[in-house]
């Protein structure tokens, strides 16, 4: 089966040395329009893709998404939905864990334009945990953030997740 527009997208960022990666996390929290180079650079991953297919991530999603993986590596492993690794690593502290908790749902409320640092902030909670995560999926949810189908099904996994896991 051939590989989805999103799936070579993530290949190729899991594949960026570290200059690279230094580079574009070097732009946290600004567009792309701030340099040259970080432009160049996302432009040689992302652009070809977008090129041979439409499907391929809006360069909005692309970019965040580059520069979520540039801040925190985390490992790719399918089928490890960034809600259902967060809800993994809540603890037995009650007033920590009702704090990650309202953490999670204010990201849930979060537009496109103002989720990077919630979400830079899952996913590092996630990394603290040495957990892995669908880089993929988390692509392919961001480019349909605006549906509230996609907000309801990750409080769903999150939720999920907690019932039948036990907490870290």
């Amino acid at each position: 089966m051939n590989p989805t527009p999103t799936e070579i997208y993530v290949s190729r960022l899991t594949a960026l040395k570290t200059g690279e990666l230094a580079m574009l996390r070097s732009h946290t929290g600004q567009g792309i329009d701030r340099s040259v180079a970080a432009f160049d650079l996302f432009s040689g991953i992302w652009w070809p893709l977008r090129e041979k297919n439409q499907r391929a991530p809006r360069r909005q999603v692309a970019w965040l998404v580059a520069k979520l993986f540039a801040s925190c590596p985390v490992d790719h492993a399918p089928h490890h939905p960034l809600p259902s690794q967060l809800s993994r690593c809540r603890i037995q502290d009650e007033r920590q864990d009702r704090r990650l908790a309202q953490k999670f749902d204010d990201l849930l409320m979060q537009p496109l334009i103002d989720i990077e640092n919630p979400l830079r902030w899952a996913i590092g909670v996630v990394e603290s945990h040495n957990l892995k995560l669908d880089w993929v999926r988390l692509t392919d949810d961001l480019s349909i953030w605006d549906r509230e189908t996609t907000r309801l099904r990750w409080a769903g996994q999150f939720l999920d997740s907690n019932e039948g896991s036990g907490l870290c």
